[in-house]
């Protein structure tokens, strides 16, 4: 049975079409403080909690989930995490830093004997996580919704990092994929260019994790478009926009989408079938 957080709401109704759900009440004391009560019984259960903004409401609303399911009888419990806040904490940069994904990781493991996340920053810090920890990347939906849309075009990562990415997305529907390589000109200017393909009378469709403030959605756009391309498309898995993010890449490509991850007006590509597949819930 799912458990869903105040952080997957959004995904509720989807859910609730497919699989059973365990009664909970969650609400705010006149402080501040969160509450949770679970009002069943049973043995498994599964939370779905994304950490999108306000993230340390939504973190500690999945610890005080945790703790109620054990205090309920719950004997194993898993939690999919759409969007796991401080991802890219994954390094210590300055002295005296934390590694926030770490401890991140480190509370959730008190309560949760599986994790399941979406694509994320760095899968090598799901090894922080000392029960199984899952990386679910929604290749099959990304593909199934653009498919049509892209036609016999070309998949494209923003840079070598996201490679992988278009190559799932590619291997799912077929296509050339590539990526851009990036050359600093100047201290202000980076050069972007495709390698080793021709985007000239094509459809491409840029593919990265996050888009935040979408600068360098734009600019690959841009980069594209003056080299013939016909139709670009952008889509990530993480929609964490910054102020003005989406109309910034919508007035450049014919289309900017990503997942529901986090609920945003661009969200038209639904998580919860990899959901379902992926932590075996039925109704």
């Amino acid at each position: 049975m799912f458990v869903i957080g105040s952080g997957a709401k959004h995904l509720e109704e989807e859910i609730l079409r497919r699989a059973s759900t365990v009664a909970t009440e969650i609400k705010k004391f006149p402080d501040g403080e969160k509450y949770v009560r679970i009002l069943e019984k049973g043995k498994e259960a599964t939370v779905i909690q994304s950490m999108y903004r306000p993230q340390d409401e939504h973190l500690i609303e999945a610890i005080l989930l945790g703790d109620a399911l054990r205090e309920a009888g719950f004997e194993k419990l898993k939690i999919v995490v759409p969007y796991i806040a401080y991802s890219r904490q994954d390094r210590v940069t300055k002295e005296g830093e934390p590694i926030s994904i770490r401890a991140v990781m480190r509370m959730l493991s008190l309560y949760y004997d599986e994790l399941y996340v979406f694509d994320i920053h760095n899968p090598r810090t799901l090894e922080f996580f000392p029960g199984k920890a899952v990386n679910i990347y929604p290749a099959e939906a990304i593909a199934n919704y653009f498919k049509e849309k892209l036609g016999e075009g070309i998949i494209l990562a923003p840079d070598k990092g996201a490679l992988e990415r278009a190559r799932a997305v590619a291997d799912a529907l077929n296509l050339e994929y590539s990526y851009f390589e990036k050359k600093r000109i100047s201290p202000t200017e980076v050069q972007m260019t495709p390698v080793d393909v021709e985007v000239k009378d094509k459809n491409v469709l840029i593919v990265d994790d996050i888009i935040s403030t979408g600068g360098t959605m734009v600019k690959a756009a841009n980069i594209l478009r003056e080299l013939g391309a016909r139709e670009v498309f952008v889509v990530a898995t993480h929609g964490v926009f910054a102020e003005g993010a989406i109309e910034r890449v919508s007035e450049v490509v014919s289309e900017l989408a990503v997942t529901n991850t986090i609920p945003t007006p661009v969200s038209k590509i639904s998580i919860v079938p990899d959901i379902i597949k992926a932590t075996g819930e039925r109704a």
